[in-house]
């Protein structure tokens, strides 16, 4: 622990001592004798005393800091000893090698011991290494993934596909897939989890090397190892994406010591010296009382001591934690009193608190890796755990009843949790009153309040962790950051409400949002991040006319100039002096001079802050006019020299709030400086806490996986024959892991719903989420300044939401909520304006906005409140959803559609995939598939914006149509690489990602497909009125893709069928079934459900494309041929496929419609051969040679088929064959055009 004594030292004109007894009485502030003798007891030590020149200069708290150095020196050949260890080379301070012995990108922490992985297979080693003697480390396994975890030598070179134990003398042992890896792999220990800790033995003097899984040997894993001259073994490391652990080469003690081996690095003598210097001072001050009216020492016992708030003895314990910081998240209380005395909470807040997270690390509670840390054993005797599945697609009718026993364990483990919850309460109760003083306003006698000194520190600790986010690890772990967003929230509404208690005009904290002239008037720094409109230079060019006109804000246009010269050198500016930037603005009172004044040449920090900060700034307050020649000066200032009056404003000065727009109320809502912690609160959640929500609910899902598996185990122990011992010796050995491990994590799931699930919690994700909903509708009524808004405040929005719904229940359930559906109205009102916003033009959050949208109209409760939304946005959000799919995220729009149509289409109403249900049922729990909610009325507004306009629907179309012969051709071409492969002699592997593709296309085709039949059976018209213009062409376009896709699918052992039969993973959903089922929905509207003429227009279009084959329609019953006129059709071949096997998703109706249209199809097809006329080539489209020219171009005077060239004129306007503009196309008839044709030939 290296000393900071020179950071603490206090100035005269803070801490003046006095000799007045009378004083010393009311302040507790003692004499300079009384003061040398006290701190010379607490500070004393025999064996290490100080020097005379220190011992005859009094004490004071001035040089009390390096009177301490002193004390805290160890020697140095004491430090020196440590790294000289036979049989080690390398530092003895040992951890991860981070300059140059890694392989791939890692995020490293800042200690230099914990690791994640950011690349495919990443490897690092440590910087010491080992040649002789018997040594060992331990690694935490932080998520349970791929890592192979062992040795190596420096000679071993590792790259992005191989890494420790791919490579001669590299040896691993890998928990995930249970093997041990050197060169080659066989099976090797049991499977670890998140949580369990590996230790890692080598014994080089044997030549051997093992392993042990939370101290628990697993053998043997290595023998023989090289040794001898070059031979030393590194611990070392290869882990995939997103993994982590925690190494411990000896710098903390060991969780498992093995006897005989000794961990890498020696304990930290050192360091262990000092602490128990610190805690001898700290046990003195607990033995002795000062009586500053008498001036003397009293000894005391330190059971009966007590903190009276003397300031002496304050400031002496400041001194001490100090260097002995961690020690205070023991004590919370000892910190509450000591920050209850100004001066040393405003020094402590101003130089030790926000130093390396200190101040976070007070608000967090550890979650326990083992129950047995935290006394969870002792608090919940007895564990339970739900016994019905949670699995999608479960009835609520395969729920067993509750046995008395298990009804008696539920209560007795509902009771062990609030038992639990009770003790947790009052730690937090403590932190929450720390935070109270931090956030005190009130103290600024003779100085700037906590408040704002606290502002400024937390300003600056979301700026270190926004600007990590994405590169390198965050500063401040997630799992700290969530409970100190809690704590936040809690002190944050104490202070909020109290305010209005003395001000009857400003609003509750249950109506709290954030003003939208916060994000545009420059007085909050958003560091780098992303504002809605995009850049902030780009946004206070274009916008400058709606800041003057709106928020009665100018900007000089000569700054305009300049700011947008330093915008293109950017990018090459040095890092140092970005640094020395100033970050705020503050605008005072004062005539602006003409010439322009240096100060304003200083652009602030990063882009994101360039907005007003620089500018000359123009005020025009309705509340008092000004004249034309008074102006508002704005100087810059960095956030260190922001006063109150900055934040909160003066009797003209609005502060935070300056610039307000005319739809704000006049009438501030709280202080301006709670304001901006309920901004960074918000920022929070963004940066890393929903993140870290979404973790820990692994825990719960980790209950239901093991209580599944135990229920699985106990059914086949039941069914087991008695005279099977050994199978029966085997399964209960199997129950007894699965209940034990289910002990474990019940207990641990206790732990985690009373810190992070609990009631408390959920309400404040909740109150969080309605205040980034109030911010984005008062933002939203700025008209153009809404593009100022940060994108994090609907993210919030959305993730808050997305948390309440998936992360909280079944315990808390978010329906009972206060204010619900309200709540759940205003969200879907957002997301259907804005998800298609112009003002928002950033790719992530628009394709947020669109999958939160698609989400929301999943599920029942969703769905309502996007129906009660007024109708004109429900209008115009379904009006965003038909625009042509060319120009932006198509894919998330067709699947909202398809959502809104699902349960209404041609057996369309299953939860699962049918065709998985018919092999292996675990296979059919798709995640993405819900259960059909379809909206009629969403539905009838599509229909109505479809028969506006002649040209809504055909653009509409012609996007679909486009989009589906793209998807499904992709999709043909994918499976023919696939099957390509599989049928190689040579071994190989299809690429995950292919497949992934692959699939994707595939339920894009599908979609697509329930897209068109929707809009069939909605407004039928747009195909087969051929009144209008573009009918006959879309159902052209629309039979020649039927029939594509029938004949691609139906095929003899064709491609499709053989990709199909191969059944590999990651194409579970690619199937006959799907695909086939929503072509014949579109086939039966067209020629079985409509008007007779309608159907006799649409069976001679499908009989006239060239592709048409009766066979695929047969085939969907489950026919190879055609039946003969008049007969019955045969019953289906099982081996077939075919819609009857299908009776419990197809209905007897829809079977009889498809029989009616095979039918109808083979007398239409009978009919049409007899009657067709051979026609000459020459006569024929040359486009598609499957129509008769019709139609000739002006003026160039090709010719092709009516369908071809409308098709064609519907994406370009050029000449098939020349390239010439096309002005018209008329008709054209052989017999009546012939000298037209001849002079154009």
């Amino acid at each position: 622990m290296a000393s900071k004594g020179a950071g603490m030292s206090f100035s005269r004109k803070s801490y003046r001592l006095t000799s007045d007894a009378e004083k010393s009485r009311v302040t507790g502030i003692v004499q300079e004798k009384l003061l040398n003798d006290y701190l010379n007891r607490i500070f004393s030590s025999s064996e290490h005393a100080p020097p005379a020149a220190t011992s005859r200069k009094p004490l004071n708290f001035q040089n009390l800091p390096e009177h301490l150095d002193q004390l805290l020196q160890v020697d140095n050949e004491e430090e020196e000893s440590q790294g000289q260890v036979e049989g080690r080379l390398g530092p003895s301070t040992v951890v991860l090698d981070h300059t140059g012995g890694f392989e791939g990108l890692l995020l490293v922490d800042d200690d230099l011991l914990g690791v994640i992985g950011h690349s495919n297979f990443g490897t690092i080693r440590s910087t010491t290494c080992v040649y002789k003697g018997k040594w060992l480390y331990e690694v935490l396994i932080s998520s349970q993934g791929l890592m192979q975890i062992g040795w190596c030598t420096i000679s071993c070179r590792f790259n992005q596909e191989e890494g420790v134990g791919d490579t001669h003398n590299s040896y691993a042992y890998d928990g995930n897939r249970v093997r041990k890896w050197n060169v080659t792999t066989t099976n090797y220990g049991k499977a670890w989890a998140a949580g369990d800790i590996v230790s890692c033995l080598i014994d080089l003097d044997d030549g051997t090397l093992s392993f042990c899984l939370n101290g628990v040997s697993l053998g043997t894993a290595f023998e023989n190892l090289s040794r001898g001259l070059g031979m030393a073994y590194f611990p070392a490391i290869s882990l995939s994406f997103k993994e982590s652990v925690a190494f411990n080469f000896g710098s903390r003690p060991l969780r498992y010591p093995v006897a005989g081996y000794r961990p890498l690095q020696d304990p930290p003598s050192a360091d262990l010296v000092r602490a128990q210097r610190l805690l001898g001072c700290f046990r003195a001050v607990l033995s002795v009382e000062l009586d500053p009216v008498e001036g003397r020492l009293l000894d005391k016992e330190s059971s009966k001591w007590r903190l009276r708030g003397q300031p002496t003895v304050l400031l002496t314990l400041a001194h001490i934690f100090h260097h002995f910081a961690p020690l205070l998240i023991h004590y919370l209380r000892l910190t509450i009193a000591i920050l209850r005395h100004e001066k040393s909470r405003k020094f402590l807040l101003s130089n030790v608190l926000f130093d390396v997270l200190r101040s976070v690390v007070f608000f967090y509670i550890k979650s326990p890796l083992r129950v047995e840390e935290a006394g969870l054993q002792e608090l919940i005797p007895t564990t339970w755990w739900p016994h019905c599945s949670s699995r999608e697609g479960k009835e609520s009718t395969e729920m067993k009843e509750e046995t008395a026993e298990e009804r008696l364990r539920r209560r007795a483990y509902e009771r062990g949790c609030q038992r639990l919850r009770k003790r947790i309460e009052v730690v937090e109760e403590l932190q929450v009153q720390i935070l109270k003083l931090l956030l005190d306003n009130k103290d600024d006698n003779g100085g700037e309040a906590s408040r704002y000194i606290f502002l400024t520190k937390f300003r600056k600790f979301l700026q270190e962790n926004a600007s990590g986010r994405g590169n390198m690890p965050m500063l401040c772990p997630p799992e700290y950051m969530v409970c100190f967003l809690h704590r936040l929230i809690s002190a944050l509404r104490y202070y909020w409400d109290e305010y209005k208690a003395s001000n009857p005009h400003a609003s509750f904290s249950e109506e709290a949002y954030i003003p939208p002239q916060v994000f545009y008037n420059g007085k909050v720094d958003y560091f780098d991040l992303q504002r809605l409109g995009g850049l902030l230079s780009h946004l206070r060019k274009t916008l400058k006319d709606d800041l003057a006109s709106k928020a009665n804000i100018v900007i000089d246009p000569l700054e305009l100039q300049s700011t947008a010269m330093d915008d293109l050198d950017e990018d090459e500016e040095p890092a140092p002096a970005m640094a020395q930037r100033p970050m705020q603005a503050l605008a005072v009172g004062g005539p602006l001079p003409l010439p322009r004044p240096g100060w304003l040449s200083s652009p602030t920090l990063g882009r994101a802050n360039r907005f007003l900060s620089t500018a000359a700034v123009s005020l025009m307050t309705p509340r008092r006019p000004l004249s034309t020649s008074e102006k508002v000066k704005v100087r810059t200032l960095s956030v260190e020299q922001r006063t109150r009056e900055d934040i909160e404003g003066s009797h003209w000065n609005e502060g935070l709030l300056l610039g307000r727009p005319p739809e704000e109320p006049e009438q501030p809502l709280t202080e301006n400086s709670l304001l901006e912690v309920l901004d960074g609160a918000v920022m929070m959640y963004n940066l890393s806490v929903h993140q870290q929500l979404g973790k820990m609910v692994g825990v719960s899902d980790d209950v239901n996986e093991y209580a599944m598996a135990l229920r699985d185990t106990e059914d086949k122990l039941r069914r087991c024959p008695k005279r099977r011992k050994d199978i029966l010796a085997e399964l209960t050995k199997s129950q007894k892991v699965f209940s034990e491990k289910l002990d474990h994590l019940s207990r641990r799931l206790a732990w985690v719903h009373a810190t992070v699930y609990s009631q408390e919690k959920m309400l404040d994700i909740y109150w969080l989420l309605r205040v980034c909903l109030r911010t984005i509708e008062h933002g939203d009524r700025t008209g153009s300044l809404f593009a100022f808004m940060p994108e994090f405040y609907l993210s919030v929005a959305i993730n808050s939401y997305s948390a309440l719904k998936n992360y909280f229940g079944p315990v808390h359930s978010m329906e009972e909520l206060p204010g619900y559906e309200e709540t759940l109205t205003r969200l879907a009102a957002i997301l259907a304006k804005h998800f298609a916003d112009a003002r928002i033009v950033g790719t992530d959050i628009r394709d947020s906005l669109m999958q939160a949208l698609a989400s929301y109209v999943c599920y029942p409760h969703s769905l309502r409140a996007v129906e009660r939304i007024p109708e004109e946005q429900r209008i115009a959000m379904v009006r965003n959803l038909l625009a042509p799919y060319e120009q932006r995220p198509w894919a998330q729009t067709n699947w909202i559609l398809v959502r809104l149509w699902r349960g209404c289409g041609f057996g369309y109403r299953y939860t699962r995939l049918p065709h998985l249900l018919k092999t292996k049922l675990e296979d059919a729990n798709l995640p993405s598939l819900q259960k059909p909610c379809p909206s009629t009325l969403l539905q009838q507004h599509m229909a109505d914006l479809l028969q506006q306009g002649p040209d809504v629907a055909p653009s509409f179309l012609n996007s679909v149509l486009n989009q589906l012969n793209w998807a499904f051709s992709e999709f043909i071409g994918m499976i023919q690489e696939i099957q390509q492969a599989a049928e190689r002699l040579e071994r190989n592997f299809v690429d995950s990602r292919q497949l992934k593709v692959c699939a994707t296309c595939f339920d894009l085709s599908v979609s697509l497909l329930r897209v068109l039949e929707m809009t069939i059976t909605l407004v039928p018209e747009i195909f087969l009125d051929w009144t209008r213009p573009t009918s006959e062409m879309l159902l052209r376009r629309l039979a020649q893709l039927l029939n594509q896709v029938l004949n691609r699918v139906t095929a003899e052992r064709n491609l499709f069928d053989r990709v199909v039969t191969l059944r590999l993973p990651g194409l579970e959903s690619v199937d006959h079934y799907p695909i086939l089922v929503a072509v014949t929905g579109i086939l039966v509207q067209l020629l079985v459900r409509g008007p007779a003429s309608e159907r006799e227009q649409a069976t001679s279009v499908l009989l006239a494309d060239p592709c048409f084959q009766l066979r695929s329609i047969c085939y969907l019953l489950g026919q190879p041929e055609p039946p003969a006129p008049g007969t019955a059709l045969p019953a289906p071949d099982r081996k077939r496929f075919s819609l009857q096997s299908y009776a419990d998703y197809i209905s007897a109706d829809e079977l009889a419609q498809v029989e009616q249209m095979l039918a109808h199809l083979t007398s239409a097809s009978a009919q049409a051969a007899a009657a067709s006329l051979p026609t000459s080539e020459e006569d024929l489209c040359p486009i598609c040679y499957a129509h008769p020219i019709s139609a000739v171009f002006q003026p160039c005077g090709h010719k092709s088929c009516k369908a071809c060239i409308n098709q064609h004129l519907m994406n370009n306007k050029d000449c098939f064959f020349c390239k010439t503009t096309i002005v018209s196309v008329e008709d054209w008839e052989k017999g009546a055009n012939t000298s037209t044709t001849s002079s154009a030939a």
